[in-house]
């Protein structure tokens, strides 16, 4: 709109009539930049369709509550914000919507703020209709917020959020300065869809202020919005303040739970947790003093220790606000929490977090286990919290807990699909049966897709054939698109260039013998951004390999890689990779995290190195490089490192893994090669789940499994141990012995005790 507007009609706008609102069609920087200066309240400033590359939008101005200054694309989802690109709000009654920021990432701390800096807050203003996909910085560990807001009476609707590759919180409200607290935020009806795990801390979804301004209210409401696979680490949404509404959400699943970890006087009400079986998934932390969980609704979480279906947890004695305070006067009434892992009370009691819950209620709630282990955990003392018509229809129950009651009722389906109890007599027992649990089509955008949970491997339906010969293999990957399969024929498939994998690959051998790979560099694949890497019916030979520092056969690129990455190898022989002195199969390097690493029915020999090297972030934040590594059913015969070297250090208790499972395996002469600084056959630091069970070693090094933070679950059962010393285990803060499960083992013929 021009500046010379008349007084007339400059009267009008400033009285808010809609009738004095222009419409303007802007169709670069430039021109957007003049017409937000001229804009005037009730005016709309339309960014043409097409692709705005590296724009700084900054949306500043003085709308009213009947006539908003508005920004929008011409046609909804139609301006796609592309390379370095951010928007910032400043000002009041400001409204955004139907961007789309994808192919890029911002060059701020954050993608959408609700200021233009410290000093130009947004107040009463809104982004809507807006996506948000895969807008990450490079490096996994340099951290952003997507969302930040600041301000007062802001809103932020009906957005879709998803695939956050970096550290830092997807949305966050900032509360660092008074003009940002007690805000009245409303967040509501988004879409927050995937967040694959970060392996690190910092991976939340949610996050309403911070630890150092936690004694503040913020007042903000998060209703009815969907979190879909939101996996990034233990807290999905961390409410780090009081005075906080949580309430119809749906959180599908989703690992990690909704944890109140600062601040009181916060009210969850309302919210369904359905986790489908999925490991982690869990449900409500309860820290801090006054808070209200009533009446959600929690099925199929699978989720233990700090996501638990529910976690009550014990508190550190006068806390300071960045640890944790006891809780206290807690309202936890009318909740199901049905075919669930684990309910625990005082969760996290150690030395340091000795206070136990006081003056809480634990009232009407309706309880089924999901299996045989410890459903109703008490890890301290329970005499602060009143229990009344609770009712367990299955599973065990700690005997610090017997006031609850047990109870015998089938469940049935209602109409809007969660379970209820049959017999009127326990209805009072649960969530109410009027949940009406939000559907997908109701959040977010409907021209924008929401994501399938699909396998990458074999999902374009499109195979293609090599013959034996010279870098074919090279070429084929090449122009391969992703989720093809790669099919050798039987014979000799040279390769004399490292390939480049920036996709999902499957490559497989076809017809009864094994086509044997062969390569002259010193890596045969570099896992690089999209790569994923499925190996089926080969073999692959190291003789070709030069001597060079650094040898895998696998490995990743130099450069952090934001995308999480799957490596299987199923019916695969390893063998002569002797050419130095620690050659390793595969590794994986800083800023890399697969989501799982598996080997299936394989062989490994002469190997001088390491199978599995996972062990790069080893500075001590709680970073770490895999979530699952399964092995099983294969064999490895002279291996001059460990099967599986896996590194993950500090403190931090904000993530889930490691996991690592080793089942019915050969091991012979594994791990004693002088090179070997572990000096064992299996190393594991710092993994919270282990499993190692039904293997056979012979004249190997010993299994050292190294305990650090957390509860860790290891276990070492039905092993048989021929002139190998007995494993080592070592705690490095859990003082006490070993924290492991040693059952039907044997030591050269004899039960291992």
């Amino acid at each position: 709109m021009l500046a010379g507007r008349s007084l007339v009609l400059v009267a009008i706008a400033l009285a808010a009539a809609p009738a004095a609102a222009e419409q303007v069609l802007v169709r670069s920087p430039g021109e957007y930049d003049a017409a937000i200066e001229a804009a005037q309240p009730g005016d709309t400033i339309l960014l043409a369709d097409g692709e705005w590359r590296d724009f700084d939008l900054v949306v500043r101005g003085e709308g009213t509550g009947r006539a908003p200054l508005t920004v929008a694309a011409q046609t909804p989802g139609g301006v796609v914000l592309t390379g370095q690109s951010s928007l910032r709000l400043g000002g009041s009654h400001l409204v955004v919507s139907g961007l789309v920021f994808r192919n890029g990432y911002s060059p701020r701390g954050d993608v959408i703020a609700f200021r233009v800096d410290s000093e130009e807050l947004a107040f009463d203003s809104r982004v809507t209709q807006t996506v948000i996909d895969g807008f990450s910085k490079p490096d996994r560990y340099e951290s952003d917020y997507w969302v930040a807001i600041y301000g007062k009476r802001n809103r932020f609707d009906h957005n879709h959020l998803e695939g956050k590759t970096n550290k830092g919180v997807t949305l966050a409200v900032r509360l660092d300065s008074e003009d940002s607290r007690e805000n009245g935020h409303r967040i509501d009806h988004n879409y927050f869809g995937p967040r694959q795990s970060l392996g690190s801390n910092g991976g939340e979804t949610l996050r309403i202020g911070t630890s150092h301004y936690s004694m503040f209210d913020s007042k903000t409401v998060v209703e009815n919005n969907v979190f879909d696979r939101t996996d990034g680490e233990v807290e999905i949404i961390s409410s780090k303040s009081g005075g906080n509404t949580f309430r119809g959400n749906l959180f599908l699943r989703s690992r990690g739970n909704l944890t109140l970890r600062h601040g009181d006087g916060n009210l969850v009400e309302r919210n369904i947790f359905l986790g489908h079986g999925k490991d982690y998934t869990g449900g409500i932390r309860v820290i801090n003093r006054d808070q209200t969980v009533r009446d959600n609704y929690m099925e199929g979480l699978r989720g233990t220790g700090f996501s638990s279906a529910l976690a009550v947890m014990n508190g550190v004695p006068n806390s300071p606000p960045n640890r944790y305070v006891e809780v206290e006067n807690a309202q936890i009434t009318g909740n199901s929490i049905l075919d669930s892992a684990r309910i625990g009370f005082g969760v996290g009691a150690d030395e340091e977090r000795s206070a136990a819950p006081s003056k809480t209620v634990f009232a009407r709630n309706l309880m089924s286990a999901s299996g045989s282990d410890a459903f109703l955990s008490a890890a301290s003392d329970v005499s602060g919290i009143a229990f009344d018509g609770n009712v367990v229809l299955s599973g065990t129950v700690d005997p610090a807990l017997a006031k609850i009651a047990r109870g015998a009722a089938e469940l049935e389906r209602a109409k809007n699909g969660l379970l209820y109890p049959r017999d009127p007599a326990i209805d009072a027992a649960g969530a109410p049966r009027d949940l009406a649990p939000i559907g997908l089509e109701e959040v977010g955008v409907d021209w924008y897709p929401k994501p399938k949970d699909t396998s990458p491997f074999e999902s374009s339906g499109r195979r293609v054939t090599i013959a034996p010969g010279v870098d074919a293999l090279v070429a084929a990957v090449e122009v391969a698109q992703p989720g093809d399969v790669i099919e050798l024929a039987p014979g000799r498939h040279v390769v004399e260039r490292t390939i480049a994998l920036d996709k999902a690959i499957t490559i497989r051998g076809t017809g009864p013998d094994k086509p044997v790979i062969l390569f002259s560099r010193p890596s045969l694949i570099e896992l690089r951004e999209g790569g994923d890497l499925q190996l089926i019916h080969l073999v692959i030979d190291g003789s070709l390999a030069p001597d060079s520092v650094g040898n895998s056969v696998i490995r990743t690129t130099i450069y952090p890689v934001q995308s999480n990455m799957q490596i299987e190898f199923e019916r695969v022989e390893v063998r002569n990779l002797t050419v130095n002195k620690s050659f390793n199969v595969l590794t994986l390097g800083k800023s890399t995290f697969a989501d799982r690493i598996a080997i299936r029915d394989s062989a490994f020999s002469d190997i001088s190195g390491t199978i599995i090297s996972v062990a790069s972030e080893t500075e001590d934040y709680g970073q770490y490089n895999v979530e699952y590594l399964d092995v099983a059913d294969s064999s490895f015969e002279n291996i001059g490192g460990p099967i599986a070297d896996v590194y993950r250090g500090g403190r931090d208790e904000s993530t889930f893994g490691p996991a690592v499972t080793l089942s019915n395996n050969t091991l012979r002469t594994v791990g004693r090669a002088a090179t070997n600084g572990s000096e064992a056959a299996l190393h594991l630091h710092g993994v919270q789940i282990a499993r190692i069970e039904g293997n056979t070693v012979s004249q190997s090094a010993p299994l050292k499994i190294v305990h650090t933070v957390g509860t860790p679950a290891t276990s070492v059962v039905d092993n048989s141990f021929d002139n190998t010393p007995v494993p080592v285990f070592e705690e490095l803060i859990y003082q006490g012995a070993p924290r492991v499960e040693m059952s039907g083992n044997s030591l050269d013929g004899e039960p291992l005790q």
